[in-house]
């Protein structure tokens, strides 16, 4: 990863206490991730990067690869933080969080991975197709160093990535050693078969599904997923009354 070009990423940080470095979904930017930082800057030091070609951040020659915004983010890391992160993703930030958790296992110490897959084939047909909706390029145009022009070539550099990525595997999540929350909706747009194989493949794994909740978990709910970082974040969290997996 060391060897992949970066580059540098806009970010902002908001409230004190336990470092998270948070990062945002695909076609938005690091605003998308506000109500639920509005629910975590009581308690954590948030800071909040824009991806490349997203926000603030611009746009590089090449193709878009989550390989790529890993190697970003753990430049970041590298020069923001002394120490392992906490990491939280949502959908492609949280495929961004995981594969800089696989790459670089030594920079993170826990993962919230929510509302994402690690493989393409974890997405239910056809939740991929089409163009984002309009009022992404609005947002985009917003804030983006390179204009409301480029926004075209930022989706279809988009689609292409979600056409070959990601492509992690089970064996890959067996690895991990740091604890792992994965976080769905009920009515996400993830197989749940998909969601119970990284489950059961995570060492150190946890699962949360949020009953009568979309892909838009992070706007709907953002209280009750807030609830549950900070119960996974806890020193003092147990294995229950009558653990099974865990015992």
């Amino acid at each position: 990863m060391s060897a992949l070009s970066t580059v540098d990423l806009s970010f902002s940080t908001r409230g004190t206490g336990r470092p998270l470095l948070m990062l945002h979904p695909g076609g938005v930017d690091s605003r998308a991730l506000d109500p639920l930082v509005s629910q975590l800057e009581s308690d954590y030091r948030v800071l909040t990067p824009d991806q490349r070609a997203h926000g603030r951040t611009p746009d590089a020659p090449g193709p878009l690869d989550f390989e790529l915004m890993a190697a970003d983010t753990v430049a970041l890391i590298e020069r923001e933080y002394d120490a392992p992160v906490d990491l939280l993703g949502y959908s492609d930030g949280a495929i961004v969080a995981l594969t800089v958790a696989v790459r670089r296992p030594d920079l993170v110490r826990s993962l919230v991975f929510a509302c994402a897959v690690f493989h393409r084939d974890g997405w239910r047909p056809g939740v991929l197709d089409g163009e984002p909706p309009e009022f992404f390029r609005d947002l985009y145009a917003e804030v983006s160093p390179d204009g409301r022009d480029h926004w075209p070539e930022v989706v279809a550099k988009m689609a292409e990535m979600h056409a070959r990525q990601p492509d992690l595997t089970v064996d890959d999540l067996a690895r991990l050693t740091m604890p792992v929350l994965v976080v769905s909706g009920d009515d996400d747009e993830i197989e749940f078969g998909h969601l119970i194989a990284m489950f059961e493949a995570l060492p150190d794994g946890e699962l949360a599904v949020v009953p009568r909740a979309t892909h838009g978990l992070i706007a709907e709910k953002p209280d009750l997923l807030a609830r549950l970082v900070r119960d996974f974040h806890r020193d003092d969290k147990t294995d229950g009354l009558a653990p099974l997996r865990r015992g």
